[in-house]
C-alpha cells in the first residue's frame, strides 16, 4: 500500500476515533485488560507523540503523556496529537526516522500508525456496540504486517517462540496470501481479511466460524498462540 493511501487511512480512522470520545469514555475496552474509552485514547493519542517524535527527533524515548480527564479537554488534545503525527508523517516515506524494526524509514511510521489506528478504532466501536467491518486492502496490509515485524520483533523480546513449522493464512476477499514459518504450511486459514487482522490481533477467536481451517488444525493454533501482536 502506498504512502498517500496510507496517510489517508491513518486520517480517517484518527479522526472517526476522535469522535467516539464526546459520548461514554469510561466505557470498557473489551480486548485491552481494564481500559477504558479514556484509556485507550490517552494510549493512542501518547503514542501519536512518540511516532511524531520517532521522525522529527530521531529518537524512541518520547515519554508517553497523560490524558485529560474532561471529555471536551479529551478530544481536543487528541486531535492536537493527530495532527502533529499527521504533520510529522507528511513526508518522504523513504526519510530516515527511529524505529523499533526495519525499515528505520517514515514509511515505517505511516503504516504502523495507519494500522494502530485501524484496530483501536474497532476497539472503539465494539466499546459503544457499533463495530464496522475493516477495509479490506487496509486489513490485509496489517495482517502482513504481523508476519514482517511484529511477530518477529515479539521472538526477539522472548514473547513468542521463533515457528518450527508453517501457517499460511488466505484472504479469500482480496485473492492475497501469507505464510509465516519455515517449509511448507500444515494447515491453511482462510477469511476476509478483516477477519484475519482481527483473529491475529486477539479480538476475534482463533476458533471462530467466521475463518475456515484446512490441514493440521491443532498444529496451526499453536503457531498462533505466540501471542504474535503485542
Amino acid at each position: 500500500m502506498d504512502s498517500d493511501s496510507l496517510l489517508r487511512h491513518l486520517r480517517d480512522e484518527l479522526s472517526t476515533f476522535q469522535g467516539y470520545l464526546g459520548g461514554d469514555v469510561g466505557a470498557p475496552i473489551e480486548h485491552c485488560g481494564e481500559w477504558t474509552l479514556h484509556d485507550l485514547a490517552e494510549h493512542l493519542g501518547s503514542s501519536n507523540l512518540f511516532a511524531a517524535a520517532a521522525v522529527t527527533e530521531q529518537r524512541g524515548d518520547h515519554p508517553a503523556t497523560p490524558a485529560p480527564r474532561d471529555p471536551s479537554e479529551l478530544s481536543r488534545w487528541f486531535e492536537d496529537t493527530s495532527r502533529m503525527l499527521l504533520t510529522a508523517l507528511d513526508t518522504d516515506p523513504a526519510a530516515r526516522a527511529w524505529t523499533f524494526h526495519p525499515p528505520g524509514t517514515v514509511g515505517f511510521w505511516q503504516r504502523r500508525r495507519a494500522l494502530e489506528a485501524l484496530v483501536h478504532r474497532w476497539d472503539a466501536e465494539k466499546a459503544l456496540g457499533a463495530a464496522r467491518p475493516l477495509d479490506p486492502e487496509l486489513a490485509g496490509e496489517g495482517v502482513a504486517e504481523v508476519f514482517d515485524t511484529l511477530a518477529p520483533r515479539q521472538v526477539v523480546r522472548g514473547r513468542a517462540h521463533p515457528p518450527r513449522s508453517a501457517l499460511r493464512l488466505a484472504a479469500t476477499d482480496l485473492g492475497t496470501s501469507w505464510t509465516y514459518g519455515p517449509g511448507a504450511p500444515v494447515a491453511t486459514l482462510a477469511g476476509p481479511a478483516d477477519h484475519l487482522l482481527l483473529l491475529l490481533w486477539g479480538r476475534l477467536p482463533r476458533t471462530s466460524a467466521a475463518v475456515t481451517w484446512h490441514g493440521d488444525r491443532e498444529a496451526g493454533l499453536e503457531l498462533l498462540s505466540g501471542p504474535l501482536t503485542p
